[in-house]
């Protein structure tokens, strides 16, 4: 689809409620959201189903992914009576993959640890956006040094001029407890054991106090550039 619809001048300054509104309104049910089963993606998913019955929703099963982001992803369904579509790597490209470096590649070098998320997670993403007008995100600019100018509704050129709209964008991680704690939103567990942002298994660990939310992803990497790709516009990557 290419991107020919006026986006209101007020929505970067509206309310996440309201921004979410306007896409299913616009967009519904050609509009997916991304979920990770983070708890801002949860908190996303939340506010779509007091705005329509069926919103869809998509997640990227790495096979690396923790055993406690499939129990939360259970706990949603039955929560929400919803179906989940998962996408999954080409088990050709994994199977080749993992033949010429290992199964712990990302640990070697950045290059390799970005070929293990392309195959993983951004192939993926890209059919799942396939059949799609708009994608839907957690992302928030508290988040990481790449994540401060996100944009709450954006073009989305890297997936055939889509739009992308992040409704939370401007919240802070209090923001997104106080909801989850007001409505009651399902969360992975792993929060409870000190995690603060959840991927694959072997690239996640818990933070320390004082650490930044992100510190406890791909930790042996340059903080101002550890990103899988999934997220590429207005000139920063994002995931």
């Amino acid at each position: 689809m290419n991107a020919i619809l006026d986006i209101p001048t007020d929505l970067e300054a509206a309310p996440a409620q309201d921004v979410l509104r306007w896409a299913l309104g616009q967009f519904h049910p050609r509009v997916t959201l991304a979920c990770s089963f983070s708890a801002e993606d949860l908190v996303v998913l939340d506010m779509m189903t007091r705005v329509v019955d069926h919103p869809r929703v998509f997640m990227l099963d790495t096979g690396r992914l923790h055993q406690e982001t499939y129990d939360v992803a259970d706990r949603v369904r039955a929560r929400y009576g919803i179906d989940i579509e998962v996408y999954f790597p080409h088990t050709e490209s994994v199977q080749s993959m993992v033949h010429e470096h290992g199964l712990n590649l990302f640990y070697k070098s950045v290059d390799l640890r970005k070929r293990c998320c392309h195959i993983r997670k951004v192939e993926p993403l890209g059919r799942a956006l396939s059949n799609v007008d708009a994608w839907l995100t957690g992302l928030r600019r508290e988040q990481s040094p790449t994540r401060t100018d996100i944009p709450k509704v954006d073009v989305d050129d890297a997936h055939g001029d889509i739009f992308k709209i992040n409704p939370i964008a401007d919240w802070t991680s209090d923001d997104v407890w106080a909801y989850v704690r007001e409505h009651d939103v399902p969360h992975n567990a792993l929060y409870d054991q000190g995690y603060a942002s959840i991927g694959c298994a072997p690239c996640t660990r818990p933070i320390q106090p004082g650490e930044s939310e992100r510190a406890g992803r791909w930790w042996w990497e340059d903080p101002e550039l550890k990103e899988c790709g999934l997220h590429v516009n207005a000139g920063v990557q994002q995931s």
